[in-house]
């Protein structure tokens, strides 16, 4: 049997001891859920009327249509401007030309300090609050900048964490920067990153529900007009609280599958200075 070496398997009392901590745990939480929804059903949360909105089906369709279908298209805007954005102002930093070096520096820095509801605020007025459909593009303009300029960052400290002589190596064989970014660091670059990645894609998805500020469509504008009309604020705020879990379980397995599928299974191939096809090659 073969044992880790950071610690010592553990014997059968310490296994029976953590299985009573596990238990007890398990009964905690059940426990306080229990009084969760007993303070419900004493404040009359749990009342039928509460929640009939939710099996009617023009309310359903009102949640999901309006709702979660507006939420999920400025998030998937938002997400893909943001990967561009995250890409051209990373590898500009990354410049050996001061005057590309320093403003996509200044950008970056920029946005990822200002408050991603005062962007909102900001663009919304910057389009105009009286033309339809400007709440709509402030939301994605506004999680475009702030995302983007974290993802420039992540892709900039993940071309940086791709070992030396990765790029050493390229160097020798004749390529110049651009290839040996593109090439050789840009593939590492995105296995060290994927991560951060699907963790700010799902920041941009839950970062919608700010756009209630500025009056843009969505789940929450929504969920406004449902519990303002029908009196049931905290009803309506878990039915929405469930959606945006369930959409961000499913975005975060759909990325862990992509992740496995196209980067866990497949090994990137370097040239490096010592293989056998490129020796002979290096110029003296």
């Amino acid at each position: 049997m073969s044992t880790n070496v950071l610690f010592d398997a553990p014997g059968p009392r310490t296994r029976r001891r953590h299985a009573l901590y596990s238990a007890l745990s398990v009964l905690g939480i059940l426990a306080l859920i229990a009084w969760w929804l007993w303070r419900l059903d004493q404040n009359g949360q749990l009342a039928y009327e509460k929640w009939e909105a939710f099996v009617t089906p023009s309310y359903v369709r009102v949640l999901l249509v309006d709702g979660l279908l507006q939420t999920l298209k400025m998030a998937a805007l938002a997400i893909a401007f943001a990967v561009a954005f995250g890409f051209t102002f990373g590898v500009g930093k990354l410049s050996d030309h001061r005057w590309v070096r320093w403003p996509s520096w200044l950008v970056v820095e920029f946005f990822r300090a200002v408050p991603v509801l005062l962007l909102m605020i900001f663009v919304w007025y910057a389009l105009g609050i009286a033309k339809d459909g400007t709440s709509f593009w402030a939301v994605v303009i506004a999680l475009t900048l702030y995302n983007g300029s974290v993802l420039a960052e992540v892709l900039r400290a993940g071309i940086l964490a791709v070992p030396r002589g990765q790029s050493e190596a390229a160097y020798a064989l004749g390529m110049r920067k651009t290839q040996v970014v593109s090439i050789v660091m840009l593939p590492q670059a995105v296995k060290i990153m994927l991560p951060a990645i699907i963790s700010q894609c799902v920041v941009a998805l839950k970062d919608t529900a700010l756009g209630i500020a500025i009056a843009a469509p969505g789940l929450t504008l929504v969920a406004r007009q449902i519990y303002l009309e029908q009196n049931n604020r905290v009803p309506t705020m878990l039915v929405v609280a469930a959606l945006y879990i369930t959409v961000n379980l499913i975005l975060t397995a759909l990325a862990t599958w992509l992740q496995r599928r196209y980067v866990g299974e497949k090994r990137l191939e370097v040239p490096m200075v010592g293989d056998a096809e490129t020796r002979g090659k290096v110029p003296a």
